[in-house]
């Protein structure tokens, strides 16, 4: 009697447990170089290693995903190519995109653009060249928004002379800042779930990289670790000085604009509480 008692309890534990088991899902994730380079590490010197969407896949091991970053690209770029791009049907999908539309001047324009879908020439209008596309592969999809993170001053790895300053100041009359709430004003109104990463405290411009390691004028060019924001305005001169973030500057950011592993972790965090609020 009591071997069968327990076998009860066994038999009613596993179809508790199979009520909460997830059917497999497939999450496409559509962005520019910081969602390209989780499938390209080499092209960080290997100074990433897990980039977030690995990290959400490891913790959510139901979730497969289809990775459709593109490095250096814009709301504009994908609204130009949407239809040579192959945006596959999924159960889920993020866009992460926006950092690059800041920085290259490409205006944000207004909900009325959205709304009245007129074309490629803002970034309220290319969001809904994408979101229209997405929504001829699957009507029914959740999708989510993720807005750009700040940027400290960024200079490429691999390449010192494509260099640029961070979103601690305007870019042609703009600020970062402005391109995330209208990331946020598309998710409002069409009640798309929206991770805003431009204002999580752990990726504020100053977590961004320790230091930025620059000759210092007033100490005969010796070079000198300039935390932010003093590093504001010290002249880089990617011909003639060494690359200015060492292995021991990596922060959230492991070149002032691309996250590194922690950073990837962070994002992947408010990610995760996003894809279990969908359905």
């Amino acid at each position: 009697m009591k071997n069968r008692f327990c076998i009860l309890v066994i038999l009613a534990g596993l179809s508790f447990c199979a009520s909460f088991t997830h059917r497999p899902i497939t999450w496409v994730a559509i962005g520019d170089s910081i969602t390209y380079l989780n499938d390209h590490p080499n092209e960080t010197g290997n100074r990433l290693t897990k980039g977030y969407l690995t990290d959400v896949v490891e913790k959510l091991d139901y979730v497969h995903y289809l990775n459709i970053g593109r490095n250096g690209w814009t709301t504009q770029n994908f609204a130009r190519s949407i239809d040579k791009i192959e945006i596959p049907a999924g159960d889920v999908y993020t866009i992460f995109l926006g950092t690059n539309d800041w920085w290259h001047g490409h205006r944000i324009g207004t909900w009325a653009d959205y709304q009245n879908a007129t074309g490629d020439s803002t970034v309220y209008g290319c969001m809904r060249v994408l979101i229209d596309k997405i929504r001829s592969r699957s009507k029914t999809a959740p999708v989510i928004l993720m807005t750009p993170m700040p940027r400290a001053d960024f200079v490429y790895i691999n390449n010192p002379t494509n260099n640029a300053y961070g979103s601690y100041k305007e870019k042609d009359g703009q600020t970062l800042e402005q391109v995330a709430e209208a990331i946020g004003d598309i998710g409002r109104h069409e009640g798309f779930v929206t991770v805003d990463l431009y204002h999580v405290r752990k990726l504020a411009v100053p977590h961004l990289v320790h230091f930025k390691r620059l000759k210092d004028a007033a100490a005969a060019g010796a070079y000198r670790n300039f935390s932010y924001p003093s590093y504001i305005g010290v002249p880089f001169n990617p011909a003639a000085d060494e690359y200015p973030y060492p292995a021991e500057a990596i922060d959230m950011t492991f070149d002032g604009l691309h996250p590194s592993n922690a950073g990837c972790e962070v994002i992947a965090e408010k990610l995760i509480k996003a894809l279990k609020k969908v359905r």
